[in-house]
C-alpha cells in the first residue's frame, strides 16, 4: 500500500480514506475549475446565444403564435446556427426551437414563430 500519496492540486501529503485525492474541498474545487475552464467558457457562449434566441423569439411572438419575416430576426443579431431542439411533425416540418420558443421556415424568406406547448414535451 502507497503511503505516499499527495493532493492532486496542491501536492501536500493527505492522510485519511485511502481513495482520497485532494487534501481539501477547495484543491478539489480548484483542480475541477482549471480541468472544466475551457469547457465552461463554451458552454457559457452557448448558453448565451441560446439565451438571446430565445429572448427574440420571445419578444417578436407575444400572442404564441405569429408570422415574421427573416430580415427581423436577422436585425436582433437572432443566429439561426444555435437552437436546442428539433421537432418533426407528422407531415415532416421540422420546427426548431430556443427552449420554449421555436420557428419554422416558410416560404419567401418567412418564419412561423411559435411557443411550444404541451403535447410537444
Amino acid at each position: 500500500m502507497n503511503r505516499d500519496r499527495t493532493c492532486m492540486e496542491c501536492g501536500k501529503p493527505l492522510k485519511g480514506r485511502v481513495d482520497k485525492k485532494f487534501c481539501n474541498s477547495e484543491c478539489r474545487s480548484t483542480y475541477n475549475n482549471h480541468l472544466n475552464r475551457n469547457t465552461n467558457n463554451l458552454m457559457r457562449k452557448v448558453n448565451r446565444i441560446l439565451r438571446k434566441n430565445r429572448r427574440v423569439l420571445a419578444e417578436l411572438n407575444p400572442s404564441g403564435k405569429t408570422k415574421v419575416h427573416k430580415r427581423q430576426l436577422q436585425q436582433k443579431k437572432f443566429d439561426f446556427s444555435y437552437f436546442t431542439n428539433v421537432y418533426r411533425t407528422k407531415n415532416g416540418n421540422v420546427y426548431y426551437f430556443c427552449y420554449d420558443q421555436g420557428y419554422l421556415p416558410l416560404e419567401k424568406d418567412f418564419y412561423a414563430l411559435v411557443e411550444r406547448q404541451d403535447y410537444v414535451y
